[in-house]
């Protein structure tokens, strides 16, 4: 190590402040040398760093500097600190002194690393430590807390939050404490009581070290739970020598350093207690069995092992006898960590309602002469993680305990947040009212969960029936989920209680729904598609329809909630159903606008429209944009009107002009007029192409929600591809060149006419258009329906006049 020569370090500062001898100062003469540290009697500096500390390269070159920079250098806090230090180094007889702000050289790596992992055997090699408190003005260190002198610190003298200063207050034999003025307050075996009482190190851990009687991890790192370092890393290598570990120093790596040195214990120990954080279920978070932060560790103060014998004693009651020769003293003690996880046996027991959220037990305990610590663990994807269980909700396990050998995760990357846009107006209406959301900070249309707020639960009332539903918005190791549940409470069963029991219900079977959701999404792709899922409401003829799609770009979830008579559906929730969609890049984002591409037409001719590239079907003869109708058996469109027309007649304030597109082909050496486009079947070209689609603003989606109950199931056309007739001059040899003439009929061409042509379309079914073949068509949306979209839907089922439809549906827009 390198240490300070003190006689020179003071005899240079003496020569130094006289400025006639500054001549005499020897600019040769070796200020820090190195020693063994086995083998020197030498006091050590613990203190809290200041902004402007000296470090190596300005000790040694302090005399070789212009007087304007060896006097700034002379002047700071950090400088004086190391004087004052050498002075009291020299009063006890000390020749060398080590600090570290200025005995490494923090320019090389090496030295750097070397210095961190030796560090502890260094403060416990020293003979004297002295510990400078800068910031306590008396002769004493009050035992209680004092917030208003020291607010950034926890109520303590700043020494006592540092990261650091934790192994330099343990490791010496010999710690004296000084106040700001260097006059001395005690030492640490005087101050012992107190030393506890604030840092919550054991008292005789303070008086003898940690090789009188050493506690188990878990209850070291808890030492660590309140201290704060400058860099993230530094909370991992602060604790290096406490916990008897060497590991390289990798800045940059900033939290991993915590999971690395997690991994060196398990290498070198078999210290279960290292997995115990939070025994009391207060941290909310799920994933790596490894812990994030010293934090999570602060409530293991008491935390010690248990003998193997005692600990299989504990569950005598609870094993069976076939389970016992599994626990033997080989399985018990052994947990290595191979490239699925931890590979570790433990003792465990299922959550009732759970098929996938185990609760184990750990061979420490939290208190002496308690039992085992128990944490929460969820089986997913082939390996076990930790998982947020709150005690306070309570949680039953099955009678059976097995033995068992689990692979716990330890490597868990970071996940998203997962939010849900809600749109729930459809069932908020008379006899369905909405009553509130748990967690009740989780609340409003647009819910955001992340690690620490992963699920939530909106509760509704059904006043007809007198029972309470909910959905449950959850996020899972990263995967999003929804669940949908209906039972009748209790008398005198308030919503909050019901929330309460069904996010406990939920909570318990997370995993299973977020593998049910992930299960649904791998049949397709997150985008462009939506997930429909049917639910009856118990003493209902009703059912509640929850649909989900992911917004493209966004990633996030738009969720729309409905109810409509049950008619011919089987009672029970159903699986999630998978349907294309378009519209889910959409920048109004309604669910309401939403187009199913189920329509079976074709396997498409791909154009860029406004260059973007989309797939069209071949459309039928005198195919109009707005024409809505059903399929035949013979997959032949039926027409049967046209919205538009339906709607030519009204005097109306609502924009329903359809959207102009610009028309392009992959090709960009195609000619400008003539498009090429092909399928699986067929080339084929268009002159002058321009492309018409349904508007998609609030009006015109409105008019689609409106008119759900009469089109159940109808398909609309959504987008046509229009063009010119092509010129007698270069028809035919365009024609030749793609496709014989004969084809140029069936798709819709008019070689003598003047009139446009359409020869390509879309057609899709809007979401809310859409209804599960079982289901009635009368919705529930009709009770909070105005007159005006009463008479629309009357007019619109029994034909009526262009009168009718200005009073209803001119009405309903103006």
């Amino acid at each position: 190590m390198r240490l300070i020569n003190v006689k020179a370090f003071l005899t240079r500062e003496q020569l130094i402040r006289g400025k006639e001898q500054v001549e005499q100062v020897d600019r040769r003469a070796k200020v820090l040398e190195f020693r063994d540290d086995e083998a020197t009697n030498y006091a050590i500096l613990s203190h809290r760093w200041f902004d402007q500390e000296v470090n190596y390269e300005e000790m040694i070159e302090l005399a070789k500097m212009e007087r304007e920079e060896r006097e700034e250098i002379r002047q700071r806090n950090g400088y004086r600190k190391i004087l004052d230090s050498c002075e009291q180094a020299r009063r006890d007889g000390y020749e060398w002194l080590w600090v570290d702000t200025c005995c490494i050289d923090k320019r090389s790596s090496a030295e750097l690393s070397e210095a961190i992992n030796s560090m502890f055997r260094w403060y416990e090699n020293s003979r004297v430590c002295y510990a400078y408190l800068h910031d306590v003005p008396g002769l004493s260190i009050h035992a209680k807390r004092d917030k208003r002198m020291y607010p950034t610190s926890n109520g303590w003298p700043e020494w006592f939050s540092r990261g650091w200063t934790l192994q330099e207050m343990i490791a010496p034999r010999n710690v004296q404490f000084f106040n700001q003025d260097w006059r001395c307050i005690g030492d640490k075996k005087m101050l012992a009581h107190i030393l506890t009482d604030i840092t919550r190190v054991p008292k005789h851990i303070l008086t003898d070290g940690l090789s009188s009687n050493r506690p188990c991890v878990a209850q070291i790192i808890s030492w660590a739970a309140d201290r704060m370092t400058t860099r993230a890393e530094d909370k991992a290598y602060c604790l290096l020598g406490l916990l008897d570990v060497n590991m390289p120093m990798l800045y940059g790596e900033g939290g991993k350093a915590f999971h690395r040195l997690q991994m060196e214990i398990i290498r070198t120990s078999n210290d279960q207690s290292i997995f115990a954080w939070d025994p009391l279920s207060v941290i909310r978070r799920s994933g790596s069995i490894l812990a994030d932060d010293p934090i999570f560790f602060r409530d293991c103060s008491e935390m010690e092992l248990m003998d193997p014998d005692e600990f299989i004693q504990s569950f005598k009651d609870d094993i069976s006898r076939e389970e016992l020769h599994l626990i033997e003293e080989d399985r018990f003690g052994v947990f290595p960590i191979t490239n699925r996880g931890i590979q570790i046996w433990l003792p465990r027991r299922r959550y009732v309602g759970s098929q996938s959220v185990f609760v184990a037990w750990l061979p420490c305990r939290y208190r002496a002469s308690g039992s085992p610590v128990a944490v929460s663990l969820a089986l997913w994807r082939s390996n076990y993680h930790r998982y947020f269980m709150p005690q306070f909700l309570g949680f039953p396990t099955e009678e059976a305990l097995q033995f068992r050998q689990v692979y716990l995760t330890f490597q868990v990357g970071p996940h998203p947040d997962a939010t849900f846009e809600v749109d729930d107006s459809a069932i908020t209406e008379k006899h369905l009212t909405y009553c509130g959301a748990y967690p009740s900070e989780l609340t409003g249309n647009t819910l955001t969960l992340t690690s620490t707020d992963f699920l939530c639960i909106k509760v509704y009332l059904d006043g007809r029936a007198n029972c309470h539903f909910a959905v449950g918005f959850g996020q899972c190791f990263g995967q999003d989920w929804m669940h949908f549940v209906c039972e009748a409470p209790a008398s005198g069963y308030s919503w909050k209680g019901y929330a309460k029991e069904e996010y406990r219900k939920m909570l318990v079977r997370g995993p299973e729904h977020a593998r049910s959701m992930a299960e649904a999404r791998s049949r397709g792709k997150d985008s462009g598609r939506v997930w429909v899922k049917h639910t009856s409401l118990l003493g209902s003829a009703r059912i509640v329809r929850t649909s989900c799609v992911v917004w493209e770009g966004s990633g996030n979830s738009g969720v729309k909630i409905e109810v409509f008579r049950r008619g011919g559906l089987r009672s029970g929730p159903h699986e999630w159903t998978c349907f294309d969609i378009e519209g889910a890049s959409g920048t109004n984002r309604d669910m309401r606008a939403l187009m199913l591409r189920d329509c079976p037409l074709g396997s498409g001719y791909g154009l860029l429209v406004d260059e973007v590239f989309m797939k069209f079907s071949l459309a039928p003869n005198g195919i109009k944009l707005g024409d809505y109708g059903q399929f035949t058996e013979s997959k032949e469109f039926r027409c049967e009107g046209n919205i538009f027309d339906d709607l030519q007649s009204l005097a109306s304030k609502a924009d329903i002009t359809p959207r102009e597109h610009k028309i392009s082909d992959v090709d960009t050496k195609t000619d400008r007029d003539r498009v090429t486009t092909w399928s699986l079947e067929h080339y084929l070209t268009l002159y002058k192409p321009f492309g018409l689609s349904l508007p998609s603003h609030h009006d015109f989606n409105s008019l689609l929600s409106t008119l759900s109950t009469q089109f159940i199931n109808r398909y609309l056309v959504t987008r046509v591809i229009q063009c010119a007739p092509y010129p007698p001059s270069g028809r035919s040899s365009q024609m030749s060149a793609h496709h014989p003439a004969s084809l140029d009929r069936s798709f819709g061409f008019e070689t003598n006419s003047t009139r446009l042509t359409t020869p390509l379309c879309t057609i899709a079914k809007p979401l809310v258009w859409h209804r599960d073949e079982g289901a009635s068509s009368t919705s529930l949306q009709r009770s909070s329906r105005t007159e005006a979209e009463d008479g629309t839907a009357k007019y619109l089922n029994e034909g009526g006049t262009g009168v009718a439809k200005r009073g209803f549906l001119g009405k309903m827009f103006s």
